[in-house]
């Protein structure tokens, strides 16, 4: 149920207001690193522990409670990196909702904060993780079950803070913003693979653009079985090939697609920020974007019928325009029309969830907001969605989500979330959702700097 686009570059030369332009405008947005005083601290780049840190910091499993064999996961991290020295770190919860850092001799360290400070404080330990020189393999063992983990790699040092709320269970650990370009890490070419290894599921990682791009991964696990899932992540060079397409953009429709880029040095991309993480600093950007699109779907599907294929035992569903939303069979309640942070976050507006929505609207909402994003509802046959394949995604003609196609055409697989719902795929549709999963895997490997 997973399937993601391959797209051919766009030209360069493109047309604004019916003037001919040689070359793509160029907004990118330089950083300049501030301090602890210019730290934004948002759900994104926070992880709440949900229970206090024991007594005194770094911790060996011998002082801990004893582990299954499974729960130690190992971790094989090659630099493939041409530019320098490169650190890991690892982040999560441990498996009794502690916050945990990873030490470089495989221990946890339990960041503790002071309790009621809700202001960053420094965490000055000992975490980061040196990866030896390009080509080699850094191996270490994550000693426990972990949840909402990160593995991050840096061309450099990143600057990790504890916050502690009055009245929270624990500590909350503030990590690099990527849409802040004060932060204090703001100058550093990093990025994350996301993983969960807990007893129940056991592992699940993923490459996830639903954020920025940045630091060029990709990873491999071995699973239980003997056989070897990959997600290969971007080409090398993806990052100014990406800028140069979203320049392109720019010019072709006047939208910001390339301040979503943004440079250490000027002309020298550094990372790539979603759409909606840019709104949630400019919040007037893409404002009217897809307007137009919206009216046409309306009026569309105002005397056409729009199929929703649940892939559950809801079956297809059947949806109409009526009353300015769109309303569908079974469902607890309509769809308004969304507005662009709608679309490009699908969790706001027409595509928030509620505790109470019934299982068809929960089945609507990520088809919905995935044929949005790829602008797949006027395409012939988007009348059933999901029904299109990836060749039919980010055509020219209707609005879509350029920051996706342009991802998704620059990776080496076509694999990786690059917005919430981008997992979405009609039925016998290839897996290109960048993750991979096992019961109980023989371990994990991550590439740092493009594919060997």
């Amino acid at each position: 149920m997973h399937i993601f686009p391959r797209l051919i570059a766009l030209a360069a030369a493109v047309s604004l207001c019916g003037k001919a332009l040689s070359a793509p405008i160029n907004r990118f947005v330089p950083v300049s690193p501030g301090t602890v005083k210019d730290i934004i601290i948002t759900a994104e780049n926070t992880i709440n522990a949900t229970a206090p840190p024991p007594e005194g910091g770094a911790h060996s499993l011998s002082t801990l409670v004893a582990t299954p064999s499974n729960a130690r996961l190992p971790l094989a991290l090659v630099n493939n990196f041409p530019g320098g020295q490169i650190n890991a770190y690892v982040t999560g919860l441990d498996s009794q909702g502690r916050l945990v850092m990873l030490t470089p001799d495989g221990n946890f360290f339990y960041p503790s904060g002071t309790p009621g400070q809700p202001i960053p404080q420094a965490i000055n330990a000992n975490v980061a993780i040196p990866l030896g020189s390009k080509g080699s393999t850094t191996s270490i063992t994550i000693p426990d079950y972990i949840s909402s983990a990160r593995v991050w790699f840096a061309a450099g040092n990143l600057h990790f803070y504890t916050t502690w709320q009055a009245g929270a269970s624990g500590p909350s650990l503030t990590c690099p913003s990527s849409n802040n370009p004060k932060d204090p890490s703001a100058n550093i070419n990093w990025g994350f693979v996301e993983l969960t290894n807990n007893e129940s599921g056991g592992l699940y990682a993923n490459l996830s653009y639903v954020d920025f791009v940045g630091l060029v991964l990709g990873m491999s696990m071995d699973a239980e079985d003997g056989s070897t899932q990959t997600a290969l992540g971007l080409h090398a060079n993806a990052i100014p090939a990406i800028c140069q397409q979203l320049a392109a953009q720019t010019a072709k429709d006047g939208q910001p697609w390339s301040d979503l880029c943004q440079t250490a040095s000027p002309g020298s991309p550094l990372r790539i920020v979603a759409p909606i993480d840019y709104i949630s600093t400019q919040a007037n950007a893409f404002q009217s974007y897809f307007d137009s699109y919206i009216d046409q779907v309306w009026s569309h599907y105002t005397t056409q019928t729009l199929t929703i294929a649940t892939q559950s035992s809801a079956g297809n569903v059947q949806c109409k325009v009526s009353n300015n939303a769109l309303s569908c069979a079974g469902d607890n309640r309509p769809y308004p029309r969304p507005s662009a942070a709608d679309i490009f976050g699908c969790n706001s507006g027409p595509f928030a969830i509620e505790a109470n929505d019934n299982a068809v609207h929960r089945a609507v909402v990520p088809r919905l907001c995935a044929a949005f994003n790829r602008g797949t509802l006027l395409t012939g046959g988007g009348d059933l969605q999901p029904g299109l394949h990836a060749e039919q995604y980010y055509r020219q003609g209707p609005p879509a989500n350029w920051y996706s196609a342009f991802v998704h055409a620059n990776q080496v697989d076509g694999r990786g979330y690059a917005f919430s719902y981008d997992d979405v795929s009609p039925d016998g549709g290839v897996d290109q959702s960048g993750t991979v999963a096992g019961r109980n895997p023989r371990g994990l490997r991550v590439v740092v700097g493009g594919p060997l």
